[in-house]
C-alpha cells in the first residue's frame, strides 16, 4: 500500500495520478488526511498526559517526605485519572490506526509517469514486436482440436476429475509441459535467478503482503477449514520470503525464480476466448521475482522485459510487448508490460506474461526493507514477471507449428522433449 507519509505530503498528486487508473481518490484521500490529523492530535494528547503523570509521580514521594500526606494523596488520585485518560487515548489511537490501515488498503498504487491514458485493453500501447508470422493453410486446426488429434491434452477427462478449466496432459503433451518448465528454469538460472520451490498454499498474511488480499475480485481459492489460500502465482510465496526482513544493501538486487502450479477462479470468464488452454483454473508457470533499491528498480524492470523477450524469441513465436494503460493495470502495479504471442489458427494475440514494477507498494505491506551503507532503513522496490506462463505458450506452439507431417517442436526444446515432431 502507499505510505501514509507519501499520501499526506502529496495529496493533489496522488489524486491526479489515481485518476489515470480510473480510481476516484479525492474522498478517500481526504478521509485519510483527516484521520491522520486526528491520530496525531490524539498522540499529542497522550504524550502530554504521560509527561504530566511523570512529573506528578516524582512529586508524590517528595510530598510524603515533607509530611504533606493530603496533597500526596490528591496527587496520586490525579495520576490515577491520568492513567485512565491514557488508556482511553490508547484505545482511540488503536482504532484510528486500524481505520487508517483499512483505508490505505483500499487505495491502489499510483501509476508511473509513463503509463498511458486509457480505460481498457484497447488503449494499451504496443511498444515493440517481432518474430515471423506463420502462414497456415485454411485447414489449420486450433489447439484444442490438435490436442485431441494427437492425444496430447484431455479436456473432457479434466472435467470428469475436477471440472472445467482443469485439463489432463498426456503423453507428449505432458512431456512438452515438463520440457517448457525445465527450459524456463534453466534459462532463469543462466540469467542469475536463484531457484526456489515454494508452497502452493499461503496464509492470509502472505496474501495481504503482496496485495492479493483483500480479494476484491474473488479470484483466489480459499481453504476455509485451514484459512489458507491456493496461490494464483508463485509471486505470492516467493515475495513473502522477504516479509518482515531487513536486507543489506550489498545483497541487492535479490533475484529468485520458481516454478509452480497456479490456481485462479477466473470468475466471470466465458465465451470463445476461454476455450481450450486460453483460460484455465489451474496452470503451470515459471515466475521471476526481483527486490531492488528504488533508484535501480526501473533499470531492473527493463532487464526483466528484455529477458522475457529472449524466451519467446527462442521459442520462435511472433510476439509483441504492450505498455498497459492506467485502466488495464492491476491494483498494485506502478508500471506493467504485457507479452503476447500470436496464435495463428485462432488469429488472435494471447497474453503469456506480465512484467511489473510495484515500487514500494508491496514492500510497505510486507515490511520488506534494506539497510543502507550509512545504516538507514528504507523500503525496497519489488518486481515480478511471468517467464513464462505455459498454457497459451503451448497453444501457440501447437497451432503455429502444425504441418502435414505433424507438429514441429522448436529446436531449443528438443533436448528437453527428446523428440522434434509430434505425430
Amino acid at each position: 500500500m502507499l505510505t501514509l507519509r507519501y499520501i499526506t505530503e502529496n495529496v493533489e498528486d496522488v489524486v491526479k495520478r489515481l485518476e489515470k487508473k480510473g480510481f476516484e481518490a479525492k474522498d478517500i484521500v481526504k478521509e485519510v488526511v483527516d484521520l491522520d490529523a486526528l491520530r496525531k492530535q490524539t498522540q499529542m494528547q497522550a504524550d502530554e498526559a504521560a509527561a504530566e503523570m511523570n512529573v506528578i509521580s516524582k512529586e508524590i514521594g517528595l510530598l510524603f517526605q515533607q509530611g504533606k500526606g493530603a496533597e500526596a494523596n490528591a496527587a496520586k488520585e490525579k495520576t490515577h485519572n491520568l492513567k485512565e485518560k491514557l488508556k482511553v487515548l490508547a484505545e482511540r489511537q488503536n482504532e484510528l490506526e486500524q481505520k487508517l490501515t483499512e483505508l490505505l488498503c483500499q487505495i491502489p498504487n499510483t501509476p508511473h509517469d509513463t503509463v498511458p491514458e486509457g480505460k481498457s485493453a484497447e488503449d494499451n500501447k504496443v511498444e515493440s514486436q517481432g518474430g515471423h508470422m506463420p502462414e497456415l493453410p485454411a485447414t489449420a486446426l486450433p489447439h484444442w482440436d490438435l490436442a485431441k488429434k494427437y492425444d496430447l491434452i484431455d479436456f473432457e477427462l479434466g472435467v470428469k476429475i475436477s471440472g472445467a478449466g482443469f485439463p489432463v496432459y498426456k503423453g507428449k503433451g505432458a512431456r512438452l509441459q515438463r520440457a517448457l518448465v525445465n527450459f524456463f528454469l534453466d534459462e532463469a538460472q543462466k540469467a542469475g535467478y536463484v531457484e526456489v520451490q515454494p508452497p502452493y498454499v499461503v496464509n492470509a498474511a502472505s496474501g495481504y503482503g503482496t496485495g492479493q488480499l483483500p480479494d476484491k475480485e474473488g479470484q483466489m481459492y480459499h481453504i476455509g477449514l485451514d484459512d489458507l489460500y491456493l496461490i494464483p502465482t508463485a509471486e505470492v510465496p516467493v515475495t513473502n520470503i522477504y516479509r518482515d526482513v531487513i536486507l543489506d544493501e550489498k545483497d541487492l538486487p535479490v533475484k529468485n525464480t520458481a516454478y509452480s502450479a497456479c490456481f485462479r477462479r477466473e470468475a466471470g470468464s466465458y465465451g470463445k476466448d476461454v476455450r481450450g488452454l486460453n483460460r484455465l483454473h489451474q496452470f503451470d508457470k515459471v515466475e521471476i521475482v526481483r527486490i531492488d533499491k528504488p533508484e535501480h528498480s526501473y533499470e531492473s524492470l527493463q532487464e526483466m522485459v528484455n529477458y522475457v523477450r529472449t524466451l519467446v524469441e527462442c521459442l520462435e513465436l511472433p510476439w509483441r510487448i504492450l505498455r498497459l494503460c492506467g485502466g488495464d493495470m492491476s491494483f498494485t502495479s506502478a508500471l506493467t508490460f504485457d507479452f503476447e504471442v500470436f496464435s495463428a489458427a485462432q488469429k488472435r494475440w494471447l497474453e503469456v506474461s506480465s512484467v511489473s514494477n510495484f515500487e514500494a507498494y508491496q514492500a510497505n505491506r510486507l515490511k520488506c526493507r534494506y539497510r543502507t551503507a550509512d545504516k538507514k532503513i528504507q523500503l525496497c522496490h519489488t518486481l515480478n514477471g511471468s517467464a513464462l506462463a505455459l498454457p497459451r505458450i503451448v497453444a501457440a506452439l501447437l497451432e503455429n507449428n502444425q504441418t502435414e507431417k505433424g507438429i514441429r517442436i522448436p529446436q531449443v526444446l528438443v533436448p528437453y522433449t527428446g523428440f522434434d515432431l509430434i505425430q
